[in-house]
């Protein structure tokens, strides 16, 4: 069995690993560490929690470590969302602990000022949004011309969420003989395309099949009723005494009112949205982690970079819009080899969703009836939208509203789905 010692790392990075009990690779490792070692661009696929931060990490600063430091950006990682950057920062200074390698993140929701000081006095390994950097780019905070190790992390997300454009002016902007590392879980279409695009004559990693999950999560379906949905989460925390639940939604006015309902019914739960200040959004995540609170309510801003240790459950309260962001969302749960378990409630409108996941990861999950929960012709019903055509096939479903915005903002919303769904018919 492959260990981290056999690939050579300075003795500086093997004692940080030796600290954190990281002694043999996961296969994403195993491939993709002698690939970014040889100076190959990388494309590579593997489902969450399988290690890919330390596979491209790794390598880097070992590379780093052979050069000397200019203080000035020589790697640069990008993430698609605030906590995921922050992660990757973590991780990245805890590999570099025993080294002089600088490592800074930047992301939305802290002071753009405090952040361009701590630039000042020098930087190797910078993790940043696609946003942020840009902003810091604008007021001549950083400059990228000297990177020569550029990663796309959770690229698909970022080009899902529109930073396709982003993407492409960081790209131009660093050194033109820079190794590009592409990661991603889900490989779409539009994936493809832009991955053929801006890599040369990449080394294809797939640790695991596209677009699958874990095989040490278990799948779970409840049918209900749209208006039934929270008795029944609330049915099964006492019930079933689970203790911590990792709950997601579609829209941030859902996550809010959830919050007060399970609130009232006497479970304590507490938000991670968008809308949420950083600081309030890693307070949630520290009340969720330590068992302040049994449940955390979230929106896919919250879907990728979570990192929560031996996080039993994972409930899908509405089903994703997108079937890709479903093998993120339950990617948080089953990690580093422990079980878990992706629960998904299902109302009728959905239907037509669940069958789309159903037909990406190629499995079909298994439906459990609570009692009093009942929905009469469900497998009807199901049967019936099977025959339809493809594209007769989605339904539009609706959230109801608060008031006028999130009314729009779910318009947007639908047209970006209806967007990317068209994208991938053509590719």
């Amino acid at each position: 069995m492959a260990t981290f010692s056999s690939f050579s790392f300075a003795q500086p990075l093997l004692d940080a690993l030796q600290d954190i009990n990281f002694h043999t690779l996961t296969p994403i490792q195993q491939a993709a560490i002698p690939a970014i070692r040889q100076g190959n661009d990388v494309l590579a696929t593997a489902q969450t929690g399988t290690g890919k931060t330390a596979a491209f990490a790794l390598p880097i600063i070992q590379k780093l470590l052979e050069t000397e430091s200019q203080l000035t950006p020589r790697a640069l990682i990008l993430a698609p969302t605030r906590e995921l950057a922050e992660q990757i920062a973590n991780n990245c200074a805890t590999f570099a602990k025993y080294t002089d390698l600088k490592v800074q993140a930047l992301f939305g929701g802290v002071n753009v000022n405090g952040q361009a000081e701590r630039l000042k006095q020098g930087v190797d390994i910078l993790v940043a949004t696609p946003g942020r950097l840009l902003d810091h780019i604008r007021l001549g905070n950083v400059a990228l011309n000297t990177v020569k190790y550029l990663v796309l992390d959770e690229a698909d997300r970022m080009l899902d969420m529109g930073f396709i454009t982003d993407m492409q002016k960081v790209i131009a902007s660093v050194d033109e003989n820079k190794q590009l590392l592409l990661f991603s879980a889900t490989f779409p279409s539009a994936m493809k395309q832009f991955a053929k695009q801006v890599l040369n004559q990449p080394k294809l990693i797939q640790a695991t099949p596209d677009n699958s999950t874990a095989e040490t999560v278990r799948h779970v379906v409840y049918p209900v009723k749209e208006e039934r949905k929270r008795e029944l989460l609330s049915e099964l925390i006492g019930k079933k005494n689970w203790q911590q639940v990792l709950v997601f939604v579609n829209m941030k006015e859902t996550a809010d009112k959830l919050v007060e309902e399970l609130k009232l019914d006497g479970i304590d739960a507490n938000v991670c949205h968008g809308d949420k200040t950083q600081g309030a959004r890693r307070r949630a995540l520290r009340e969720f982690t330590e068992g302040k609170v049994r449940v955390m309510v979230a929106t896919e801003v919250a879907a990728r970079g979570l990192d929560i240790v031996g996080l039993p459950r994972v409930v899908n309260y509405d089903v994703p819009y997108l079937a890709e962001d479903y093998v993120h969302r339950i990617g948080r749960t089953g990690r580093a080899g422990q079980f878990g378990y992706a629960i998904t409630f299902v109302s009728r409108e959905e239907e037509s969703d669940l069958i789309h996941i159903e037909q990406l990861i190629e499995q079909q999950i298994s439906r459990y009836y609570l009692p009093g929960y009942e929905v009469a012709n469900r497998e009807k019903l199901v049967e019936t939208i099977q025959k339809k055509p493809a594209h007769q096939r989605r339904k539009a479903r609706v959230n109801k509203p608060s008031n006028q915005a999130s009314a729009e903002a779910r318009l947007k919303n639908r047209s970006r789905i209806a967007n990317v769904r068209k994208q991938q018919k053509q590719k």
